[in-house]
């Protein structure tokens, strides 16, 4: 049996996000996603005007006659929630951790699926595989995963990219729209992204806290690597040393949104202690508008 502290915990979050659903994203996740995936139905014979990036070139071989494939719309669709449970995720110096935001945020992701008639699953992950639940759909699913998020207890503690993408690729064989909620605190998973971007509809979530873009000057500061537990002390009276940390937090944000662009993928960024439904409804209507 769930303790007292855990239910409520989950009805505070069905609330809350239930109400963003219904009030602030009502009828936005249809027009951002329905239709976007598609199965094959049949072939038929190349008529003039026909698209020729549709002709099915192994039958037009047998038989000597152009064909064309011909798709239809899915009427659902599976989402996956793939949510960064690493240590770094711990980190919050406003009001909330990039955890406590990221389950909130992912409530409202599936919450809004279900609403939608679609199957959510969800798979949490460090540098390996935490929890892995396939896309089903249904109110108490999402409750189900609400729990997993809140009740999780890692083994690992640094971030994979790459084994939470190969995971993806190997589970799930049809198209799904794959939210990756994540800080990003990896490096080496290009090709794993590259790969899963053939195959799925890939939305990187980036999840950060504004202390890792700036160092304030106060002093001399014991930091720890929350994933490796490194130790070192910082002076950040040093305005040589302030400025290094901040160039290079630019710089890993720089590589990072160059592979977004260079894949063609339309990030969601967002901040501990701000609001994550503004961010969340102007993606809705960028995708909306490149439909």
């Amino acid at each position: 049996m769930l303790p007292s502290t855990i239910i409520k915990k989950i009805r505070r979050i069905q609330i809350h996000t239930t109400r963003i659903v219904d009030e602030l994203l009502a009828g936005q996740w249809d027009s951002a996603f329905r239709g976007s995936g598609i199965e094959f139905e049949e072939v038929r014979p190349y008529q003039f005007g026909d698209d020729v990036r549709a002709i099915d070139w192994n039958v037009t071989a047998r038989t000597g006659r152009p064909f064309i494939k011909l798709f239809k719309e899915e009427r659902e669709m599976s989402v996956m929630l793939l949510v960064d449970q690493s240590a770094s995720q711990g980190m919050g110096s406003h009001w909330q951790t990039k955890r406590e935001q990221v389950t909130e945020l992912s409530a409202t992701l599936a919450f809004s699926a279900i609403k939608g008639n679609d199957r959510v699953g969800l798979t949490l992950f460090t540098d390996g595989i935490e929890k892995f639940v396939p896309p089903r759909k249904g109110t108490r699913h999402v409750l189900r995963l609400i729990r997993e998020l809140l009740y999780c207890d890692p083994m690992g503690h640094g971030t994979s990219l790459t084994k939470v993408l190969d995971h993806l690729n190997r589970t799930m064989a049809r198209r799904t729209v794959v939210f990756l909620i994540s800080d990003f605190q990896d490096t080496g998973y290009e090709k794993s992204l590259k790969v899963a971007r053939r195959k799925h509809d890939i939305i990187p979530v980036v999840v950060a806290d504004q202390r890792e873009m700036k160092m304030p000057n106060v002093g001399l500061v014991r930091l720890r690597d929350a994933e490796t537990g490194q130790m070192i002390t910082f002076d950040t009276f040093s305005r040589a040393n302030r400025r290094a940390y901040e160039e290079h937090a630019k710089r890993r944000m720089e590589q990072r949104d160059t592979l977004f662009r260079k894949l063609n993928l339309d990030p969601i960024h967002l901040y501990t202690g701000e609001d994550f439904v503004e961010p969340l409804q102007r993606f809705f209507h960028r995708r909306e508008n490149h439909r």
